[in-house]
């Protein structure tokens, strides 16, 4: 009997002397989570400043590459004078037509509803769109987040844009209530 009250407190001591590192080991770990977050974190915040240092066409470049990156095909830019809101278009992975509005504003700027009216009037009508989607550097006002709730369009802000900068596939937006999320409040030029 003492033999195996002996061999049982071995056996806690030894349990109690393991733990140490294996809690050591947790902490270790989610600490390398916290960093590999931050780090992403940073290199999306470079990508948007290189992002805010594009010109227009650039900017369409950019969303058509993001885009392609997801499986989309028949991808185009077709930005420019007389393009009738529609800077990239293509095919999703699940064959649907999307059609995407780009504008490359500062960060202090805002898209307003008047903005996504237009682009609402040919984005179907005009482009064939299934999938209307609006992308930009900036941040959408409340009236124009309500507009496309009710409208279903997409909206893609600045803050989305980081984490589709960062692999977030763009099918993981369409289907997001943006009447209720993001903000709305305009950034401060040196605000981040």
């Amino acid at each position: 009997m003492g033999t195996v009250l002996l061999v049982a407190l071995a056996a806690a001591a030894a349990a109690v002397v393991a733990a140490g590192p294996v809690r050591a080991g947790r902490r270790e770990a989610r600490a390398e989570r916290a960093r590999l977050a931050e780090e992403a974190r940073r290199r999306a915040r470079r990508s948007l400043d290189a992002v805010r240092a594009m010109d227009d066409r650039g900017f369409e470049r950019y969303v058509a590459d993001l885009c392609r990156r997801d499986g989309c095909t028949d991808v185009t830019r077709v930005g420019g004078a007389g393009d009738l809101g529609a800077d990239v278009t293509g095919r999703l992975p699940d064959g649907r037509r999307f059609v995407i509005q780009c504008k490359r504003y500062a960060k202090h700027r805002t898209v307003g509803s008047r903005d996504l009216q237009t682009f609402n009037g040919t984005a179907r009508a005009e482009h064939g769109a299934d999938v209307p989607v609006f992308v930009a550097s900036c941040v959408f006002t409340g009236p124009a987040r309500e507009f496309a709730a009710r409208h279903r369009l997409c909206l893609i802000d600045v803050d989305l844009l980081g984490f589709w900068n960062s692999g977030t596939p763009l099918t993981s937006f369409l289907e997001l209530d943006i009447s209720r999320s993001g903000t709305h409040r305009k950034l401060h030029p040196d605000h981040d």
